[in-house]
């Protein structure tokens, strides 16, 4: 499923934002045929690496894999007399622009590598992978594995389930049930949270250029440590705690919807496997609690329980996505990704500049390179001891710089204050510096979600050719046991009038990379438009033609 999940990616998306990529310094004193026969070892060892996905006779998307008993497979070798300055920034632009060429499914080893020498030493192995049999918790396992190799080091025999193996257990029934049970879990989170965390003024389009900050911290290891040590709690889950208490104090939000893509590793049969278990764990945090460790007490919890629903056929997914949003009116946004490789047998990328005691300035913030990413923040956990160290990307049009830096340093606050006792929620901007975002009194929220009842409007009018619309908040039963505040929408037609299920469905299909704007509980069709010195209460009084739902149909 992962793999089906990561095929649907890899022929959809550009290559530079599906490949993956990584930086393997290499051993003083190795040789280069040394080097290469160990690259040669783990193609041998592991069924992945042999793997190929055969293009179907109709043109659609690979149904099959197959894994080769023989074969071959080339690299590059870069020699240089002596390596430019800044020798691992080098080796690492050379991984990233691996990246941009697309891997062939059917034909590719699924290792693009380079391995840079220096007067014949080898010195770095660069190298990008296709997502289809690699992920960030493979690449750890096949980096270990090879320095183990150039050491002399005898691998144990493989135990971790096989790509193979695992598409095997996932067709039985109970590998189906479970899939079938992450479906339903998915769909009670996209029917019910927050449609999108960053629902707020600037957040527009689906596709952000992002600029990578990042964090080294030795106070906020320590203070991380302290804090496991006074409440209990697992580091990884204290730091997860601490940093959807703080985007969703940012958001403005009661719950923080997240998704935690390498979670699918947590049973040991799965740790090592080389695999893609590329697939998203989806965990909506419920924040309306008075303290940080009454969140980190439900944390746990609430993280396993996603964690256990991180395996299911992503065609399915998509599917049940797209009905259940029809249905609700919404835009499911994949705003925030918090991915913690912190545990992986060797943690990847963005190599520490120093030890951890070296002195330095605290916390440390650094600047990467730029990506185009589908989401409003992502972060990846890289260390979280002697050094708390993160790498972060937030949407620049509602971070700027200075407010990214904030954040990270807000994250450290909020763990040395955790660190000595338990803190109000209510209290964050105080500890953190970090402000909730200003909505403005045209925003509200409705079925769980942030709205701008008058954004509302001007999509729904552009989406039917610029007819006139108003959209009005409907308030709760008085006795608080019918439906919360919802929108309806008030149409204005001559002529030729649209439907309630063409108006829906018109506006669905604008909704993408528009947050503030949910679908109208509600499509009132009238007759003409008041005049614009009217109130608002004068669409009420227009001639009804049509009204419903605009759900009982698919345009």
């Amino acid at each position: 499923m992962g793999q089906a999940n990561m095929i649907r990616c890899v022929l959809r998306d550009e290559p530079v934002q599906i490949n993956i990529h990584d930086v393997w310094p290499v051993p003083p004193g190795t040789r280069t045929d040394a080097a290469i026969d160990a690259l040669h070892a783990l193609a041998v060892r592991h069924e992945a690496l042999r793997t190929t996905f055969p293009a179907p006779v109709d043109g659609g998307v690979p149904r099959e894999q197959v894994v080769s008993a023989e074969g071959e497979f080339a690299l590059t070798v870069l020699d240089h007399d002596e390596l430019p300055p800044g020798a691992a920034e080098y080796a690492e632009s050379l991984a990233r622009a691996a990246r941009v060429d697309r891997f062939h499914l059917e034909r590719d080893f699924p290792l693009r590598v380079s391995l840079v020498t220096a007067a014949g030493a080898p010195v770095f192995v660069a190298l990008a992978a296709s997502h289809a049999v690699t992920d960030v918790g493979a690449l750890a396992v096949l980096r270990e594995e090879w320095l183990a190799l150039l050491t002399g080091a005898h691998l144990p025999d493989v135990t971790a389930v096989t790509p193979l193996g695992l598409a095997a257990e996932e067709a039985t029934p109970s590998g189906l049930r479970k899939s079938r049970a992450s479906l339903a879990h998915w769909e009670r989170i996209i029917r019910t949270g927050p449609q999108a965390m960053f629902a707020e003024p600037g957040a527009e389009g689906t596709d952000v250029r992002v600029p990578c900050l990042t964090l080294r911290s030795r106070r906020g290891a320590r203070a991380l440590a302290r804090v496991a040590e006074r409440t209990g709690g697992l580091p990884a889950t204290v730091l997860l705690t601490a940093w959807c208490a703080l985007v969703g104090h940012r958001a403005g939000q009661t719950a923080c919807v997240t998704a935690v893509p390498t979670s699918n590793r947590y049973e040991p049969r799965l740790a090592r496997s080389v695999n893609t278990l590329s697939q998203d764990a989806l965990l909506c945090l419920d924040l309306r609690v008075p303290s940080f460790d009454t969140l980190l007490a439900r944390t746990w919890g609430a993280a396993l329980n996603a964690y256990r629903h991180s395996r299911f056929d992503a065609v399915a997914l998509w599917e049940m996505i797209g009905r259940t949003t029809f249905e609700r009116g919404s835009a499911f946004a994949r705003d925030v990704v918090y991915n913690d490789v912190s545990t992986l047998p060797v943690s990847l990328a963005a190599t520490p500049a120093g030890p951890a005691d070296e002195p330095g300035p605290e916390p440390e913030l650094g600047r990467g390179p730029e990506q185009v990413l589908p989401t409003r923040l992502l972060t990846f956990v890289h260390e979280t001891a002697p050094l708390l160290r993160l790498s972060l990307w937030a949407d620049p049009a509602l971070f700027p710089r200075e407010e990214a830096e904030g954040f990270l340093t807000g994250l450290v606050r909020l763990l040395e204050a955790a660190a000595d006792k338990d803190v109000p929620l209510t209290g964050l901007t105080g500890v953190t510096g970090v402000r909730p975002v200003e909505r403005g009194t045209d925003w509200c929220l409705v079925d769980g979600s942030w709205v701008s009842p008058p954004a509302v409007a001007d999509a729904l009018s552009r989406a039917l050719g610029g007819v006139p619309v108003h959209v009005a908040l409907d308030a709760p039963a008085e006795d608080g046991e019918g439906p919360g505040p919802h929108l309806t929408a008030f149409i204005a037609a001559d002529g030729s009038p649209p439907t309630p299920a063409s108006a829906h469905a018109a506006l669905m299909d604008a909704l993408p990379g528009r947050p503030g704007v949910l679908a109208p509980r509600r499509y009132v069709i009238v007759q003409g438009a008041p005049a614009e010195t009217e109130p608002s209460s004068a669409w009420l009084r227009r001639r009804t033609l049509m009204e419903g739902t605009g759900r009982d149909r698919r345009m």
